[in-house]
């Protein structure tokens, strides 16, 4: 009982230290919670009507795409530029993809399992799939199913898990890059039926056929004079306000604009000094002596110049103009140089090593067997095979491990010996240009065991093997450091944006003002991987001075903010000049027509002394003309010779750049008889397809699209 009182008297005190504890619970969770939802937010790289894109997502697809292409380029590095052109489909796809999917969704339109297996086994393959080369058989140079469903089976989990190691990455590569046809597939057949759906909302009639008949059957030739707008001085147009204001409301649409940040900046070029210059200058000069006494250069030339030996005999076509001169006129151990190369910065020294006459290239079969301890039977069971008069073509289809090659006979193609040296090494490129023609001989190399076949080599020619060393002058790092420390000591001395104009001519530079850059702007002007210097633009504020920015070691580049121009549509005031331009051509036009008219002219050499113009003329304009020959895009034009009778002249027509007066002199029409049926089919599919490409970007743009890329690249 003492205690049950003792806890009575103490229940206030309960009540609060329970009631702090249920509160540090809450908060924790709560906090908890909120982390969760920063690093949510901190990797939402974008937002497509609300549904949230985040960056490993981009990433991912970024790497898929990259693969793709290094597989189908056959590249290993990729430059920015092309990084840069990759991260930019990547997201437009995802929009299309993802509003074409909530549509698709809201309608009940999918893509199922069995119509999928349909595109890419069934009845019905993807048109994607049957312009693949990879599944072309080369004797029909048409899609061949048989090759398709062994590509098919050689990515199979179960093939590659039995697959030899050095073969499995490469196995898994095509494997992702089939996941990436197939998804791609699908989309593909989804925007197929959705444009499908809305095309058949489309329907010609007799009318739309007979128009588009007639406006095709036939053409005019027409003589004309044109008076330009430039024969009126601007100064005497009258242009007002409220017009400027009516046509700013009728054309505002097109002028959305995304927010904008407007930044000047200096560009320094890293580029070489003349102490640079002086010190290859005086390295090759070193290195001549040793180049011309020595027998074996090989080394020599591997140490200093930035192009690698080649043991190999080069033909007088596959040598550049300099080299080839040089070749051409030596004799063996000649050696020519140093030269200096304005174009590119570089010295050269070549030596001619050797020469002789001998084919060119040759013409090479071959079946790769993997090394894997059985390749030996394998190799000799083959040779029997082929000695008892077998097919090469067909056991390479059937044996060999080189998939580029086994579907066409084992056909690698003509190889010079520098080709063969690259593809594998020197004793493979002595092998094929001393074999004799169509006798199979075996060849062992590090990776695998192969079965090679010379079937042609081409006529003998002089050939050359030259020793060639080429030193670019590039910048050391001591005027890396000059070029660095001069800018950065600029901008030490230098923390007004706006003094910048005159302080930088006083320094030397040249300060580029009032650069607009938006977030999808991927480089500054021409400067290569200068994307930092627009993300630092977006993340600083007005009045801010950048660090210096190392531009792909080809540019230094400081940047300072001079403002922002908000999200949403551009100021009457920013485009006042071009509407005002617009509004006195038309203003031009109407005077240029009214006094024209006012003086009864009635031929086309009355026209042409008034305005002091000549006479020219253009062949074969037709309704469907979109550019006429010397003329250039002019509607009302194009309408109205259409609408003339031959030999009538016309009235004066106001045009884009000036007003016209004409003459059909002669009109052709085509002989194709009128077909009612086909006409309309012929519409219907134009219609189908331009309505829906419009339908599809019309959803994407008007979706709302929250593009956070700025703050990752």
């Amino acid at each position: 009982m003492a205690t049950l009182e003792k806890i009575r008297s103490k229940a206030g005190l309960l009540v609060i230290v329970v009631g702090l504890a249920l509160f540090a619970f809450i908060i924790g969770d709560f906090l908890n919670s909120g982390s969760t939802y920063v690093k949510q937010h901190q990797e939402k790289i974008a937002e497509i009507n609300g549904i949230t894109i985040n960056i490993q997502e981009y990433q991912k697809r970024i790497e898929e795409l990259t693969d793709v292409y290094k597989m189908q380029t056959g590249s290993t590095n990729l430059q920015e530029e092309y990084l840069v052109q990759i991260r930019q489909s990547v997201f437009d796809n995802l929009v299309h993809e993802f509003v074409l999917t909530e549509e698709l969704e809201q309608i009940g339109m999918t893509v199922g399992p069995e119509e999928l297996f349909d595109m890419v086994q069934g009845e019905n393959i993807s048109p994607a799939l049957l312009q693949n080369q990879m599944f072309h058989n080369p004797e029909t140079g048409m899609f061949d199913k048989t090759y398709f469903l062994n590509f098919l089976k050689q990515i199979d989990d179960d093939f590659i898990a039995t697959a030899p190691a050095e073969y499995q990455a490469q196995l898994l590569q095509y494997r992702n890059l089939w996941l990436f046809w197939e998804k791609n597939i699908k989309i593909q057949r989804m925007e197929q039926k959705y444009t499908t759906l809305l095309g058949k909302a489309l329907v010609a009639n007799t009318l739309d056929a007979k128009e588009t008949f007639n406006a095709a059957a036939g053409s005019a030739d027409i003589a004309y004079v044109m008076q330009s707008y430039s024969s009126i001085p601007d100064s005497t147009i009258s242009v007002s306000k409220g017009e400027i204001e009516k046509l700013y409301k009728q054309r505002k649409e097109l002028f959305k604009q995304a927010e904008t940040k407007v930044i000047k900046y200096i560009a320094v070029d890293i580029v070489p000094s003349q102490e640079d210059f002086d010190r290859v200058s005086a390295e090759i000069e070193q290195l001549k002596g040793d180049f011309a006494a020595s027998d074996d250069v090989r080394d020599l030339v591997n140490d200093h110049s930035e192009i690698s030996y080649i043991n190999a005999f080069y033909s007088e076509k596959a040598l550049d103009p300099e080299l080839k001169q040089f070749a051409i006129n030596a004799a063996v151990g000649d050696v020519y140089g140093p030269v200096f190369e304005n174009s590119n910065n570089k010295y050269r020294m070549f030596k001619l090593v050797d020469k002789t006459t001998a084919p060119d290239s040759v013409r090479v079969n071959h079946i790769m067997l993997m090394n894997n301890g059985t390749e030996t039977a394998l190799a000799d069971s083959l040779m029997d095979v082929l000695k008892k008069g077998g097919n090469f073509a067909e056991l390479a289809a059937a044996h060999s491990l080189d998939e580029s090659s086994a579907s066409n006979g084992g056909e690698i193609g003509w190889l010079t010996e520098s080709v063969a040296l690259n593809a594998l090494n020197e004793e493979f490129k002595t092998a094929i240009f001393s074999a004799p023609l169509n006798e199979t001989f075996l060849f062992k190399s590090a990776q695998a065991t192969h079965l090679v076949k010379v079937t042609q080599r081409t006529s003998n020619v002089m050939k050359y093997k030259v020793a060639d060393i080429d030193m670019t002058v590039t910048p050391s790092s001591k005027t890396y450091s000059d070029l660095y420390n001069k800018l950065n000591q600029y901008i030490s001395n230098n923390q007004n944006v706006d003094k910048m104009d005159e302080t930088a001519k006083e320094a030397g530079y040249n300060l580029l003002t009032n650069v607009s850059v938006t977030a999808s702007d991927q480089i500054l002007g021409s400067i290569p991987q200068s994307r930092l210097v627009i993300r630092w633009a977006f993340e600083h504020s007005k009045g801010d001075i950048s660090e210096i920015f190392d531009c792909d070691s080809k540019y230094f580049v400081v940047a300072a903010l001079q403002g922002t121009i908000r999200e949403g549509y551009r100021s009457m005031a920013s485009v006042e000049p071009s509407l005002k331009s617009e509004i006195i051509a038309q203003k031009k036009g109407e005077k240029i027509a009214a006094d024209l008219k006012s003086k009864n002219l009635s031929s086309l050499d009355a026209y042409a002394q008034t305005i002091g113009a000549t006479i020219d003329s253009v062949k074969f304009v037709s309704f469907n003309t979109t550019r006429i020959t010397g003329i250039g895009l002019e509607p009302r034009l194009n309408a109205m010779i259409s609408l003339t009778e031959t030999g009538r002249l016309s009235e004066p027509v106001i045009g884009n750049n000036g007003v016209y007066v004409f003459q059909v002199i002669n009109r052709e029409q085509n002989d194709r008889e009128y077909n009612e049926a086909e006409e309309i089919r012929t519409i219907e599919s134009s219609y189908s397809f331009r309505f829906g490409y419009q339908a599809i970007q019309s959803l994407i743009n008007h979706a709302e699209v929250v593009d956070n890329r700025i703050r990752f690249y």
